[in-house]
């Protein structure tokens, strides 16, 4: 994993993150670096979600696409915003 493969997961986790806050029902007040967590580890959730979904032929890791990260990356949001928070 190099130095840009790390960058361009926490761009792509905060556009995830901040679509999640945009769709989340109120106002969520997070800095940059916690919407790009909740993006990060919603896009994995939705990776999990995709992989019990569609299996994969080879049974190794799907990642999620734009659709299932945005979902996982809510689930995160809300258990976030409501257990941990």
């Amino acid at each position: 994993m190099g130095l840009f493969h790390i960058i361009s997961m926490i761009i792509v986790g905060f556009i995830v993150g901040v679509i999640a806050r945009f769709v989340y029902p109120g106002a969520v007040h997070m800095g940059f670096w916690m919407t790009a967590i909740i993006g990060i580890i919603g896009s994995l959730v939705g990776g999990v979600i995709g992989g019990l979904i569609w299996r994969s032929p080879d049974g190794k890791y799907h990642p999620a696409g734009w659709f299932l990260s945005i979902i996982g990356a809510l689930i995160v949001l809300y258990l976030y915003l409501n257990f941990v928070h």
